[in-house]
């Protein structure tokens, strides 16, 4: 016989919940809600508060791709050069042809040409200075309201980003992540800011600057 006709048979019927018990299985369904929305976020990341940005160097501006730097030798003007940062890095100069340039600070350049230039010039001068800083290309994705690719001035941080958005939607869970690429070809990190302290402009997530190519993901 089968379980269906068994039911029949014994003229089962499923059991009836009480109104009282309804009552507490809603306050239960609510309250596991509750722990999983504030449950820990999930995958690997950094608090923002930990994070080193390598980018910076005693609070000295780092050049980028983008950038338009000049680069002078004192009292040698036709070996001086002033040109756009390409997306490699690198720069081309008098004498030392192809030059990178990104990643250092325009003090640390300076020192570094110097040392090179010794071998065409005596006690050689150099001084590079910043003409011109790239803008930020920023993706901002996730829970906003205008997801997109974003033109932000140099030195914007998180709230600017998320402005430009149209701000965070109603579903936003505030778990707001930068994505950022630390090295070429190694894989994103996550840099993960609270929203309270981002909109009290507090700790380091006020301090955080972006940097060309950064995703800013609100969960």
């Amino acid at each position: 016989m089968s379980l269906y006709a068994w039911l029949l048979k014994k003229n089962a019927r499923p059991p009836r919940v009480s109104a009282f018990m309804k009552g507490k299985l809603w306050v239960l369904g609510c309250f596991c809600w509750v722990l999983v929305a504030a449950c820990p976020v999930k995958g690997s990341y950094i608090l923002v508060d930990r994070y080193e940005d390598s980018s910076m160097s005693d609070g000295e501006y780092v050049i980028r791709p983008g950038d338009i730097i000049a680069i002078r030798i004192f009292q040698h003007d036709n070996m001086s050069a002033q040109g756009r940062v390409r997306a490699d890095g690198r720069l081309s100069i008098p004498l030392l042809n192809e030059v990178t340039v990104a990643g250092y600070t325009p003090m640390a350049l300076a020192q570094q040409l110097q040392v090179r230039l010794k071998e065409y010039i005596n006690t050689p001068s150099v001084t590079v200075s910043l003409e011109e800083v790239h803008q930020l290309s920023i993706s901002v994705l996730g829970e906003v309201n205008q997801a997109g690719i974003y033109t932000l001035a140099s030195g914007s941080g998180v709230l600017q980003a998320l402005a430009a958005a149209g701000g965070m939607t109603n579903f936003a869970k505030r778990n707001i992540f930068v994505l950022r690429e630390e090295k070429p070809g190694q894989p994103r990190i996550r840099i993960l800011f609270g929203w309270e302290a981002l909109s009290r402009a507090e700790g380091e997530a006020a301090r955080f600057k972006l940097r060309p190519g950064d995703v800013v993901l609100v969960e």
